[in-house]
């Protein structure tokens, strides 16, 4: 019974997911999903990072503030690329950047925390073809990024490949 009892467990999350992914384009959902970032980030500590977005892979990231050189955490969804992450700094298709990518721009050097592991990356801005790349892996894991660019009101959405050093 324990395969059939996981079977279920793992349908139960591939409907949620597929549901989750249909409707994240909506405002609504971004205005929740804003609402809900300091309860996700609570949920990934509390799991290690083991993916607590519905079945979404996720990780925390902690950045240095580029103005109080303090730490600072969020939670995002991430595409696998190698041994690498690559995340999109589309802060809901709000019309302005989220903090976490400038963070990455005046200084590289991040930990995350995904799967139970802390690791230290350096990010790197991707551009031109690379970038057209990862922005198809990224919408492979959530297509709604298409609906935030759209909204982000002609913001070129950063897209970061961050590699473990």
């Amino acid at each position: 019974m324990p395969g059939a009892a996981r079977a279920g467990r793992l349908s139960r999350v591939s409907v949620t997911s597929s549901l989750i992914r249909r409707l994240g384009g909506t405002r609504l959902f971004a205005l929740v999903g804003r609402a809900y970032v300091p309860f996700d980030r609570w949920l990934g500590r509390l799991s290690r990072g083991r993916g607590v977005a519905l079945g979404l892979p996720s990780l925390l990231i902690t950045t240095t503030g580029r103005t109080s050189g303090q730490p600072r955490t969020n939670p995002l969804l991430y595409a696998a690329d190698g041994d690498a992450f690559v995340v999109i700094g589309s802060n809901w298709g709000q019309a302005h950047h989220p903090a976490w990518s400038a963070n990455l721009l005046a200084d590289p050097n991040a930990t995350v925390l995904v799967r139970g592991k802390e690791l230290r990356v350096r990010a790197r801005l991707v551009e031109g073809a690379e970038r057209e790349r990862l922005r198809g892996l990224l919408l492979s894991v959530w297509p709604a990024y298409q609906a935030y660019e759209a909204r982000a009101e002609g913001r070129t959405l950063r897209i970061f490949r961050l590699e473990p050093v």
